[in-house]
């Protein structure tokens, strides 16, 4: 038995996504192990990071600020909206570097047997966002059940704004898959071949 001081460490290790009993071990040796500078720091960055970062009062994506430097941009085409159910599709899709318009984050995807509805979802500012500038919506969610439940129901909700196009991402996207683990080249060819909804 490990003394309580690492036992916590390992516990709270453990709270992360996919991390074990054993791989928490690990990393909380390795934290012992560190000087106490390099554990310092490391404890200090998480404090930075629940502190300073927010969600982008217009989109919903990562920021420091009010506003995320994609919105502030007044380069990219904001009459784009890419529709993303999490902030890591957002940084996929900007590793590509074919995307110049800007992003809205739903913060989830609708699914009943989870319990999550419509209004639990980052949904209603979404369509506040829409103006007589917007040309196109990219309905870019997961290519899950979830993730198309989400999609159609966005769908046919945007029909309610005919000058808006409401595009999804072409096929070539794993049934089951996440934007966030999809090789940049196949990112690419689903969001050139994207299909009118």
């Amino acid at each position: 038995m490990y003394p309580s001081s690492i036992e916590k460490l390992i516990e709270c290790f453990r709270k992360l996504p996919s991390v074990g009993r054993k791989t928490a071990e690990r990393y909380a040796m390795a934290i012992f192990e560190m000087s106490k500078e390099e554990a310092v720091d490391i404890a200090q960055t998480l404090i930075d990071v629940t502190e300073n970062v927010r969600y982008c009062s217009i989109c919903g994506n990562l920021t420091e600020k009010e506003i995320c430097p994609i919105c502030e941009d007044e380069n990219r085409d904001h009459s784009t909206i890419c529709v993303v159910q999490n902030p890591k599709d957002v940084i996929a899709l900007e590793r590509i570097g074919m995307f110049n318009g800007v992003y809205h984050v739903l913060h989830g995807a609708i699914s009943t047997t989870k319990g999550i509805l419509p209004e639990d979802i980052n949904i209603d500012s979404l369509l506040k966002r829409i103006d007589e500038n917007t040309r196109e919506i990219i309905l870019a969610t997961n290519s899950t059940i979830e993730g198309d439940t989400t999609a159609l129901y966005l769908s046919k909700i945007l029909k309610e704004y005919p000058h808006v196009s409401v595009t999804r991402l072409a096929s070539g996207l794993p049934t089951g898959g996440n934007l966030d683990y999809v090789d940049d080249v196949t990112l690419i060819r689903a969001l050139q071949g994207r299909i009118k909804q």
